[in-house]
């Protein structure tokens, strides 16, 4: 396994149901609010909130891209109110820490929630003070993964070089374009077999301990 990152020295990782365990289930809190952000915004019942809710994601990347999209709403607000949730349940991963730590090089959260979202899951999860930096989807203008202009704009901002970096994605589709840059990609979640996945887990903590083995 670590032959395959002995050229790696940055390292990004996807933040929601990657850098904590599905089971935590905070998406299905983020969820409830947007529903209710967009029932609100759009004067909408929840079968259609949820319905829209839905279409965004699948046809713009993320719920908050089709809200801009089609009803030009400010993105801030919205940020900020479908974040404000509970993690008293997530739990710390000192093995984690560890292991992301002792990894060579840059290493970088890249999620299509907020940079504030990022700031408190991390620290929930005793990952503070771990990563040398930390973007969020304001970072990339509002464009969210999987689009080529969101990676675009990231890379542009800090400055890797994605032929020495990897990404780490429970989203398939969101490791095409990293693959297509010359990017490493690791799926963080159940097998799916695509040709732009060259490795898959269900235990982050225990792949990365046999890279840094």
């Amino acid at each position: 396994m670590k032959q395959h990152f002995s050229h790696v020295n940055c390292w990004v990782f996807d933040l929601d149901n990657t850098l904590y365990p599905p089971e935590c289930r905070l998406f299905d809190q983020i969820e409830v609010r947007m529903t209710s952000y967009v029932m609100n915004a759009l004067g909408v019942d929840q079968p259609k909130a949820d319905h829209l809710r839905t279409h965004y994601w699948k046809t713009y990347g993320t719920t908050l891209a089709g809200l801009m999209r089609e009803h030009d709403l400010d993105p801030l607000p919205y940020l900020a109110d479908v974040h404000e949730i509970s993690l008293d349940h997530v739990p710390q991963d000192a093995a984690l820490c560890a292991h992301i730590s002792d990894l060579p090089g840059r290493k970088i959260v890249y999620t299509n929630g907020s940079e504030n979202h990022a700031v408190r899951v991390l620290a929930a999860r005793g990952l503070s003070g771990v990563f040398d930096a930390i973007y969020g989807i304001e970072h990339s203008d509002f464009l969210p993964k999987p689009s080529a202009e969101a990676y675009g704009a990231i890379l542009q901002r800090d400055g890797f070089d994605p032929n020495t970096a990897t990404m780490f994605e429970d989203d398939p589709r969101n490791l095409e374009i990293p693959h297509a840059l010359g990017m490493r990609t690791v799926l963080v979640g159940p097998k799916v077999e695509r040709p732009y996945i060259h490795h898959q887990t269900e235990d982050l903590t225990g792949f990365l301990s046999q890279i840094v083995a």
